[in-house]
């Protein structure tokens, strides 16, 4: 009875410590610190910049180099062989046509005297109306007319001023052409005056082509 009661209490005292290990959480593996080499790259993935768009590196860019906007010279609207073209006043060898240019444009047109002695060789003609249609002309008459525009023998920005003027008791109309202008002065509709001023008009557009 004593050997069969032993038995059964060693049964139950090995039961008992089968639960109690049971309950007991598994032990925890030690987590290593992380490699140098780990760190640098955990920190680079949190710090690396969102890429700017193609606009933002442009204006970046321009920021970075100090840079600020060209700027920016008015044209003028005139007529060469039928067709409107642009065009820009730069220089002009007249105190006074300089200042009326500079007003009429916002924008500086600068004296120089020595394009006067610029020789005809080197001159092209702009033909400024003095009277007839109303316009955005320098005298507050019609655009201008321009002979020869650029890709024809020729051109020059170098322009000497022609003036124009229409005959009492003819009727005014606009002028987009030398051919129409020297058809009109054939008629006896209008006459011209060729001035000494010479103003450098260096096209922007002009009849198949522009800078």
């Amino acid at each position: 009875m004593f050997k069969k009661l032993s038995n059964v209490s060693i049964l139950v005292l090995a039961v008992g410590l089968l639960a109690a290990c049971a309950a007991q959480p598994a032990p925890v593996e030690p987590t290593s610190a992380p490699t140098e080499m780990e760190s640098a790259a955990s920190a680079a993935s949190e710090t690396v910049p969102m890429q700017p768009t193609q606009d933002e590196g442009s204006s970046m860019e321009m920021d970075m180099g100090g840079m600020s906007a060209a700027p920016v010279i008015p044209a003028g609207l005139a007529y060469t062989d039928g067709q409107e073209i642009r065009f820009i006043h730069t220089e002009v060898s007249d105190p006074d046509v300089a200042g009326l240019l500079s007003d009429m444009m916002s924008s500086p047109v600068i004296y120089v005297p020595s394009l006067a002695d610029a020789p005809e060789s080197m001159l092209a003609k702009v033909y400024v109306f003095k009277n007839g249609i109303e316009g955005m002309g320098p005298l507050g008459f019609q655009p201008d007319v321009f002979d020869n525009p650029p890709g024809t023998e020729g051109y020059s920005p170098l322009r000497k001023i022609v003036f124009v003027t229409w005959t009492d008791g003819r009727a005014p109309r606009e002028i987009k052409s030398l051919v129409e202008l020297q058809d009109a002065e054939s008629n006896g509709e209008l006459t011209t005056e060729e001035s000494i001023v010479v103003v450098n008009m260096p096209f922007v557009t002009w009849p198949g082509g522009e800078r």
